[in-house]
């Protein structure tokens, strides 16, 4: 068995500890949404977001992507002068890291295809904190490492720049909320829940506002600014709708459409530059040719999925915990798991979260990806003799990982099979 990278088991206990502050701060929303009478947090769509939030730091975690330059080259090659990792040298790393979160962020808003890996993130059609865990699982290049450059000549040390970028990440995870208004003085400075509504929101008025992540200055600075206005009350989501809780699905409908549409379209041009022009453009007469689902007025369209069985939500949300559970473990125990085992734990939980969100989604197919996840699973265990190690610490591990994969099947298998309560079948085609 081989020895994981040390940044592997890092990130995963970073996370081990970040989960459960921001379910905590979740569950909160909830009830305070509850108890104000404005909830916020419909259970599906949470589910949807969590479960997009776990593939991504699965994703992360496993290191499946690459960065084409390094901000280790950049900076031994180009730096003016060296900092030590002292305050200055994170203060300084701090605000060229917001530079360069507003720009890469910018860009993703303005580039066909570079908002494939974006457009997840503003899936959701509700604003809370659930919602700033949808995070791509679909970028595996990183492009914007020269953004960094301003940071590599000043000499700002590597492993600062490694520090500060999950904090800056995590510190964007609190404005995702409409229960917080307006707040004061501090609306000069900081990116708010306010600007981020504004960010989040499909009205026109707000479209390609407030890219900023920690500090709104650069927008001013830009030209990118927008309050959020009382006579223009913020509606999210994005213009040609998801209709899907699967975060696979959501992460690849951009990008399938760039694919067909370059490939049907009749000019060589268009094949080339679709992927560069601003994002949602198409080779001309291809809306009426080739028409896709694009809210017009958003003030009057139907939310995704707000019509489903209460059986299947509360079956949804009890996946997603298990689901949890299961990458804990994962992240705890990277060192016990090794290579190339957590690869294929990583599999098991991406072909999970695919399982049950089909599920959610009433497709009759989610019957067989569940199929395939059961087998996978027993496979697993007959191989390895447990799941993982995980009897070292927990007896009877394996056992209760079979009882759960049977009752998965057998839960899904009902819920394709049983309309719902005496309503019309919620079972869609897959």
């Amino acid at each position: 068995m081989k020895k994981n990278p040390p940044q592997m088991e890092e990130y995963g206990k970073i996370l081990v500890f970040v989960m459960p502050v921001f379910l905590t701060l979740i569950i909160i929303e909830k009830i305070y949404g509850h108890y104000k009478g404005e909830d916020t947090v419909p259970n599906m769509d949470s589910v949807s977001s969590i479960s997009s939030g776990m593939v991504n730091s699965v994703k992360d975690v496993l290191g499946l992507s690459i960065t084409l330059v390094t901000y280790e080259w950049f900076e031994t090659k180009f730096s003016i002068i060296h900092l030590e990792a002292n305050v200055w040298a994170y203060i300084i790393g701090f605000i060229v890291i917001d530079f360069y979160g507003y720009w890469s962020h910018r860009l993703s808003h303005q580039i066909n295809f570079l908002w494939n890996k974006h457009a997840i993130h503003h899936s959701s059609e509700e604003f809370n904190l659930a919602c700033a865990l949808r995070q791509t699982v679909s970028s595996f290049v990183n492009l914007f490492t020269f953004l960094l450059i301003p940071a590599a000549l000043l000499g700002v040390p590597p492993r600062v720049i490694a520090i500060i970028l999950p904090i800056h990440l995590f510190l964007q995870f609190w404005y995702h909320t409409k229960h917080i208004k307006k707040m004061g003085f501090l609306e000069q400075i900081l990116v708010t829940p306010s600007h981020h509504r504004v960010h989040h929101a499909i009205n026109p008025i707000y479209m390609d506002k407030n890219h900023s992540q920690i500090f709104i200055i650069w927008d001013k600075i830009f030209g990118t600014f927008q309050e959020e206005l009382d006579s223009a009350p913020p509606v999210f989501g994005i213009t040609r709708p998801a209709q899907t809780w699967n975060p696979f699905r959501i992460n690849f409908q951009h990008l399938w459409l760039l694919i067909t549409d370059a490939w049907r379209a009749e000019k060589w041009m268009d094949k080339l530059t679709i992927w560069f022009k601003p994002t949602g453009w198409r080779p001309e007469n291809f809306e009426e040719k080739y028409p896709v689902n694009k809210i017009t007025d958003v003030y009057a369209f139907e939310k995704y999925g707000t019509q489903h069985s209460n059986k299947l939500m509360y079956w949804s949300l009890f996946q997603a915990i298990f689901t949890l559970l299961l990458i804990t473990y994962m992240y705890n125990s990277i060192a016990i798991i090794g290579l190339p085992n957590v690869f294929i734990y990583g599999a098991f939980i991406f072909l999970s979260v695919y399982s049950y969100t089909e599920l959610m989604d009433t497709r009759k197919i989610s019957l067989l990806w569940e199929g395939i996840r059961f087998l996978i699973g027993i496979a697993i265990i007959t191989y390895l003799g447990d799941w993982f190690g995980m009897n070292i610490l927990f007896p009877f591990a394996s056992t209760i990982i079979i009882g759960y994969l049977v009752l998965s099947l057998l839960v899904t298998f009902y819920f394709v099979n049983t309309n719902f309560d005496g309503e019309k079948s919620i079972i869609a085609t897959s």
